[in-house]
């Protein structure tokens, strides 16, 4: 008899979730479904699991194709678990093409194409039905987020749209997803666009989706002008729809609890904020090449303005650039000055220049310094007069942290929570207004 095996959360059950074990059952004449624990899948990464273990069981067992049904709730139980009911077999679908290759010291793997468009729920009632998903550009945050995509239930990336058509089939047969080459058609098959085409996109792409009543996450910086951040802005309030603005760091454990210290007076009043960010680019890459769009501020900005604006408002009295240019006129070093009222606050951002990647949150009673890479979050450090007096704080941060701002995004859609809080779109529109002023001052 040859046995095979398969794992899955099973979350929203769908005709995805039927057509793979009933490939998986065709593989040989005894199937074992493992079903894993809410809690497992949350150590692992997975995030927003909504049906108890209890009903992701039990619409297994309706389907008729599992022999026998087990619980996964620990790393290294698949190995035990092959080893222990004698399996020829392990399954799983093609979206995980590589990462259970260890497995085939113990039998063989096999991996099953995906179902790419789900079309109904199966067998039960849905309460929250599957959001389609598209993606819109083609390029290396796409393929991240793609990755990062399957770590969040609930959600099924339909297809991808770029309007090089070569570069959209390319990025199909990659992850498996279908490519389209008219956009009209691309928004009919989805619910919600994700857009990770170039910045000066972003505009176009989110308002079509929007009058398409189409709910919008937008890679960052997600408009270039205060102008066109108000009417997107309004236009989604107007038709009910969701739109976001994806810098992932807003949506980040970490950064959620650093600001809520920071806030609550733990440090006093908060009177500066420094940020900086800089990585070494290749010189021939888009950043650095692109005349129109390219340049540090424009690539990096978001992330060190996000901190001044959380902590500070949106209400500044000045504004001042200062940037080091390469011989193309792009900015490869730049640093942006901010005067409140009652405070000051520096962010500054590089890709031709390195620099000490921290940010330091200055108030009345003490400070806050979160090493490199800070915009990840995982540890900060409270500081106070007392040199000895030092608060250590620590976090998760799964990934690439592209799965935090879709969680948040689907849940938001959905109606169970309100995480708009994280990122407004009032701040939003401030940032493009900052990124507005910049460009004005440094590309005329």
């Amino acid at each position: 008899m040859k046995k095979v095996i398969t794992y899955g959360t099973f979350d929203l059950f769908h005709e995805g979730h039927y057509r793979l074990l009933q490939r998986a059952k065709e593989l040989g004449d005894y199937l074992i479904v493992g079903v894993t624990t809410e809690e497992y899948d949350q150590t692992r990464g997975k995030l927003n699991v909504l049906d108890p273990l209890l009903t992701r069981v039990e619409n297994v067992k309706k389907t008729g194709f599992a022999d026998e049904i087990i619980i996964e709730s620990s790393p290294g139980q698949k190995v035990r678990d092959i080893q222990r009911y004698e399996v020829d077999i392990f399954t799983v679908g093609s979206d995980w093409v590589g990462a259970f290759d260890y497995l085939k010291d113990y039998c063989q793997v096999v991996y099953l194409e995906r179902t790419r468009e789900i079309s109904s729920t199966m067998l039960r009632e849905q309460r929250h039905r599957i959001l389609r998903l598209g993606v819109i550009g083609t390029g290396r945050i796409a393929g991240r987020f793609m990755t990062e995509a399957r770590a969040v239930s609930g959600v099924n990336v339909q297809g991808v749209y770029n309007p090089r058509w070569e570069s959209a089939q390319e990025f199909s047969r990659r992850w498996e997803v279908n490519a389209y080459r008219d956009l009209e058609a691309f928004f009919q098959a989805v619910d919600a666009v994700y857009i990770a085409s170039p910045h000066g996109s972003h505009y176009g792409y989110a308002k079509a989706a929007l009058e398409r009543d189409r709910h919008v996450l937008c890679e960052k910086p997600m408009v270039l002008s205060r102008a066109e951040g108000e009417e997107l802005a309004a236009l989604a309030k107007g038709r009910g729809l969701v739109l976001m603005e994806a810098i992932k760091t807003a949506y980040c454990p970490g950064f959620a609890q650093l600001l809520g210290i920071a806030g609550s007076g733990t440090i006093g009043t908060v009177r500066g904020v420094d940020a900086c960010f800089t990585k070494l680019a290749d010189p021939g890459s888009r950043e650095l090449t692109d005349l129109e769009w390219g340049g540090s501020f424009t690539e990096l900005g978001s992330y060190v303005l996000l901190p001044i604006i959380k902590l500070l408002g949106t209400q500044w009295s000045q504004l001042r650039f200062d940037s080091v240019k390469g011989e193309n006129g792009l900015d490869l070093f730049t640093r942006a000055q901010f005067l409140y009222p009652g405070g000051m606050a520096c962010a500054t951002c590089g890709l031709g220049v390195k620099s000490e990647g921290k940010l330091v949150i200055s108030g009345t009673t003490g400070y806050i310094v979160v090493e490199a890479p800070w915009w990840k979050t995982t540890y900060f450090e409270i500081h106070r007069e007392d040199p000895n007096e030092v608060e250590k704080f620590s976090a998760h941060f799964l990934g690439d942290g592209l799965r935090y701002e879709l969680s948040d995004f689907l849940s938001t859609i959905n109606g169970s929570s309100r995480s708009d809080f994280k990122l407004t779109r009032k701040e939003s529109v401030a940032l493009a207004g900052v990124m507005e002023q910049f460009l004005k001052e440094n590309r005329s």
